[in-house]
């Protein structure tokens, strides 16, 4: 648990750092860019299809009374566009994590490694083949979890909770393969995933939590055509940062835990070394 906090403090505060911030403006951008293209050529198209489905299938009345029964009657106006847009959120969070992935984690390995590890050695147990791999396995099994329980939508509680676990899954398996490519060998790697498989799985989680403001602005933005584009880039960069933060996050308690396990330290002990120093420079 020490190494759990001590690890949350320390990337919160190199988030503040101003070359952290600026490593959120390229991912970013690219994202901005693509979605904005996906947007303006893909949205309509799949709006027109799910209510041409809908509509032949008679579908409107059923789940009218349905969210009715709920007290969520207002939602039927905007049902197609939310499902729309619901569907595309996976894709959207993808692409995100993917160029904070490719521009933003190598920058934070190199920043985090030799500032605060330098006694750690390079194994590179990890490539980009592999990475990839973790990536498109990882994500598939996410979108067959996240469709087979796209109906708790209807109960917000629970639909938090879940989605914050699917996306906490998903952001564990991929930033800590990351995370530990260059240092760790992929023995010291799978053992260092094995041990610490619970506490990377709450910080994937909380990261997951994190970005449900991000979602309500992305869906947020069937209410108005006029705000989507603002809403849109809005969620696109708050979840770039909520990335940022979670790498950093992965960044300080993988290189911490890796330490641990090559000295034979207990997985929660103290400090390896002296390697608490976190004010930006």
């Amino acid at each position: 648990m020490r190494l759990f906090i001590a690890s949350f403090g320390r990337a919160l505060l190199a988030q503040l750092h101003i070359r952290m911030l600026w490593l959120t403006v390229l991912p970013f951008i690219v994202s901005l860019g693509l979605w904005a293209v996906c947007l303006w050529l893909g949205l309509q198209p799949i709006i027109d299809w799910l209510q041409g489905y809908f509509v032949s299938h008679s579908m409107f009345g059923e789940i009218g009374g349905m969210l009715a029964w709920f007290g969520m009657g207002a939602l039927k106006t905007v049902l197609v566009p939310l499902l729309a847009m619901w569907t595309l959120l996976p894709l959207m969070i993808l692409t995100a994590l993917v160029f904070v992935g490719l521009f933003t984690i190598p920058a934070i390995a190199r920043h985090i490694g030799t500032r605060h590890y330098p006694m750690l050695d390079k194994r590179h147990g990890g490539s980009v083949a592999g990475s990839l791999w973790t990536s498109l396995w990882c994500f598939a099994v996410f979108t067959v979890l996240w469709l087979a329980t796209i109906w708790v939508f209807l109960i917000p509680p629970l639909a938090f909770v879940i989605h914050s676990l699917l996306w906490g899954w998903l952001t564990y398996r991929v930033m800590a393969y990351d995370t530990l490519a260059d240092y760790a060998s992929a023995e010291e790697r799978r053992a260092v995933l094995h041990l610490h498989r619970w506490p990377l799985l709450a910080v994937g989680t909380i990261a997951g939590a994190l970005g449900a403001a991000p979602t309500l602005l992305w869906l947020g933005g069937v209410l108005s055509v006029i705000l989507l584009p603002a809403l849109a880039a809005v969620a696109i960069w708050l979840y770039v940062v909520v990335f940022v933060f979670t790498g950093l996050w992965f960044q300080f308690y993988c290189l911490e835990a890796l330490l641990r396990h090559r000295s034979g330290q207990a997985p929660d002990g103290p400090p390896v070394a002296n390697v608490i120093d976190v004010t930006p420079r």
